[in-house]
C-alpha cells in the first residue's frame, strides 16, 4: 500500500505530506482546488514526463517523494535482483525536478532511470483515470480476469513453467538442427581430406625419417667409399692398424718391469686396439647395408613430395602435425555424424514437453469457457448497479492454432452499452465513463484472486449520481477490503463509503495561493458529505442525510 505521499513546489501545492490509510481512501474537495494535481505529481513517481513549468518557484526543486509498503510479490522480487537494488521493508519513490528542468529518480536512495522507475512503478500503482483504460482491453489482462475467476491461477503458473520449458527446447532442438546443417555443407569437404590423409596412413616422424634416407640413399656411394678405406686402414692395410696396435701392446708390456707406468701405457694400447677392431666391424656391417636402390629412393621422394604438399595445405611443419590435423577432422565428422543423435534427444524433449504444455492448456481452455457465462452474468448484475442496466459483456474464447505463453485461447471482451445486440471491442464502443464503471466492476469481482497494486481512481464517476453513485461507493468499498483505494471523487454517495476521507482546499498566505490537504475528522466528514449534497452551507437535514449515508 501508499502508506505516505510527499509533495514540494509541484503547480500550486507548495509541500503536502499525507499518510494514506488502508481500505477505501477518499479525496474530495471543490473544483479547482487541486484534487487532479495531486494525480498530476503522483504522476512523477509513476515515471511520466517531467516538465518545469509545473514549479511556481524555480529556485526550489520540485520533489515528490512516494512511500509503499513493500509487496512481496515474485515480480517485486525479481525487479530488485535483476536491477542490484538494495529491498529494504519500505519502497521508496523519489522524483527531483529542477529548475532547469532536469529530472532524477531514485528508488530506495538508489539512482534509477525512467524505464526502471516505470517498471516498478507499475507493479506497484493502477492509476485509473477516466479515458485511460487501456488495460482492460488487452488479451493478457482479461486473461487473467477470467482464470483468477475460474480459480486456475496455480494452474496457469504451472502451465506458464512448462511452456517454457519447451520454448527453451525448442530452440535447443532448432539450434542443434541449423548446427547439423551448417556442418553438412562442410562435411563432404571434411571427410575428403580426412580420407585423403588416412588412405596415405603416415606414422609419427615418418616424413622426418625419410628425409634421413633418401638423403643416405643419394649419398650412398660416397658413404662406402670412405668405409671401404676406413675398414681397409684398419684391418686389411699390410701394415693394418690393429696389429701394429697389437705388436706396440706387447712390446711395452715386455718392458713394464721397468717404470709403472708401462703397464698402464700397455693397457690402454690394448684398448684402443679392441675399439678401432670394433669401428672396423661396424664400418664394415654400415657398408654391407648401404646399397644403391634407385627404385626405393623414388619412392622415397613420392611419398616425401606428397608429404610437402599436404604439409603446406594445411599450413603445418612436422607429420605430427598433420596427424594432429588428420585427428581434428575425425572429431569434426564424429560431431556432425553424432548429432543426430542428439537431436533426436532434443526433439523427444521437446515433444514431451509440448504435450504436457498442451495438456495443461487444453484444462485452461476448459476453465476459461466454464467461466465465461458466469463472468457475463456477474458483470451484467454490477453493471446494473452502477447505472447501467442496458449493458452487456460478452466473452470471446477462441483456439488458437499454436501455444502461446498464456495457453491456446485467444480472449476478446465484448461491449454493447445500450442493448443494441452489436458487440464490439471494448476500445471502439465504449466511452470513458462506461469504460470507468465497467474495469470498476470487473477488479471488483476479481479484487480477492488478483495480487493487484494500489488503486487509484481519478473522477471516474464523472456523469453518474444518486443510486448509481452509491453502487459505486459499494464497490469501491468491497474493493479496500482487499487492496488498497484511493479515490477521487464529486459524489456524496462515494465519499460516504471511505474508510479515511481526505479534504483539498486552497489556501491563501502573504499574497500566494496554494493547495492544502488534510484528513477529516468524523464530524468534519458530515459535514463536508453534506456541503457536497446541499451547499456551502448545509441544513439540518442535509446533516442528517449525510450522517446515514455514512452509517448506511
Amino acid at each position: 500500500m501508499l502508506s505516505r505521499l510527499h509533495i514540494r513546489n509541484y503547480a500550486i501545492i507548495q509541500s503536502i505530506e499525507v499518510e494514506f490509510d488502508r481500505g477505501l481512501n477518499i479525496i474530495t474537495g471543490e473544483t479547482g482546488a487541486g484534487k487532479s494535481i495531486l494525480v498530476g505529481a503522483l504522476g512523477l513517481i509513476l515515471g511520466e514526463r517531467a516538465d518545469a513549468s509545473v514549479m511556481p518557484d524555480k529556485e526550489k526543486k520540485c520533489f515528490v517523494e512516494g512511500v509503499f509498503d513493500h509487496p512481496a510479490t515474485p515480480e517485486i522480487n525479481q525487479f530488485f535482483s535483476a536491477n542490484d537494488i538494495e529491498v529494504e521493508t519500505e519502497i521508496i519513490l523519489r522524483r527531483e525536478i529542477s529548475g532547469s528542468g532536469k529530472s532524477r529518480a531514485f528508488i530506495n536512495d538508489t539512482p534509477v532511470n525512467l524505464s526502471q522507475l516505470q517498471e516498478l512503478s507499475s507493479l506497484l500503482v493502477d492509476l485509473h483515470q477516466q479515458f485511460d483504460s487501456l488495460e482492460l482491453g488487452r488479451n493478457h489482462f482479461q486473461l487473467q480476469v477470467i482464470d483468477a475467476l475460474a480459480k486456475q491461477l496455480p494452474l496457469r503458473s504451472r502451465f506458464s513453467s512448462v511452456y517454457n520449458q519447451f520454448s527453451l527446447a525448442s530452440k535447443q532442438w532448432e539450434s542443434l538442427v541449423k548446427q547439423k546443417n551448417e556442418a553438412l555443407k562442410e562435411y563432404d569437404y571434411f571427410h575428403f581430406l580426412f580420407s585423403e590423409l588416412e588412405e596415405l596412413g603416415f606414422q609419427p616422424g615418418e616424413l622426418e625419417s625419410l628425409e634421413a634416407e633418401s638423403a643416405l640413399l643419394q649419398h650412398a656411394e660416397q658413404v662406402n667409399a670412405i668405409l671401404y678405406r676406413l675398414t681397409a686402414a684398419l684391418e686389411n692395410a699390410e701394415t693394418p692398424m690393429t696389429q701394429q696396435l697389437k705388436s706396440l701392446s706387447n712390446a711395452v708390456d715386455g718392458i713394464s718391469a721397468y717404470h709403472p707406468k708401462l703397464a698402464e701405457i700397455a693397457a690402454r694400447l690394448r684398448s684402443a686396439q679392441i675399439e678401432i677392431q670394433d669401428i672396423s666391424s661396424e664400418a664394415e656391417i654400415v657398408s654391407s647395408a648401404i646399397i644403391t636402390d634407385d627404385r626405393r629412393l623414388n619412392e622415397i621422394n613420392e611419398r616425401m613430395s606428397t608429404g610437402y604438399k599436404l604439409l603446406k595445405k594445411h599450413g603445418v611443419q612436422t607429420t605430427n602435425e598433420l596427424l594432429e590435423v588428420q585427428k581434428n577432422l575425425a572429431e569434426k565428422i564424429s560431431k556432425v555424424m553424432n548429432m543426430d543423435e542428439d537431436i533426436k534427444l532434443a526433439e523427444k524433449e521437446k515433444n514431451k514437453l509440448e504435450q504436457e504444455a498442451k495438456e495443461l492448456a487444453l484444462k485452461l481452455s476448459d476453465g476459461r469457457n466454464a467461466q465465461v457465462k458466469q463472468l457475463e452474468e456477474l458483470t451484467r448484475q454490477l453493471l446494473h448497479r452502477v447505472g447501467m442496466p442496458n449493458a452487456r459483456l460478452k466473452i470471446s474464447v477462441e483456439k488458437m492454432p499454436a501455444l502461446s505463453a498464456t495457453g491456446s485461447d485467444a480472449v476478446e471482451f465484448l461491449f454493447d452499452a445500450n442493448k443494441s445486440g452489436r458487440f464490439e471491442p471494448l476500445r471502439k464502443v465504449a466511452s470513458g465513463g462506461e469504460f470507468s464503471r465497467l474495469l470498476l466492476c470487473i477488479k471488483t469481482l476479481v479484487a480477492g484472486s488478483l495480487e493487484m497494486p494500489v488503486l487509484i481512481f481519478d473522477e471516474i464517476d464523472t456523469g453518474i449520481s444518486g443510486e448509481a453513485a452509491k453502487q459505486v461507493g459499494i464497490l469501491m468499498k468491497e474493493m479496500g477490503q482487499a487492496h488498497q483505494v484511493i479515490a477521487i471523487t464529486h459524489q456524496p454517495q462515494i465519499a460516504a463509503r471511505a474508510n479515511a476521507h481526505f479534504y483539498v482546499y486552497k489556501k491563501e498566505y502573504q499574497g500566494v495561493v496554494n493547495t492544502q490537504l488534510r484528513k477529516l475528522g468524523e464530524t468534519e466528514r458530515v459535514e463536508s458529505i453534506a456541503r457536497m449534497m446541499s451547499g456551502e452551507k448545509p441544513s439540518a437535514s442535509a446533516l442528517q442525510n449525510a450522517r446515514e449515508m455514512i452509517t448506511g
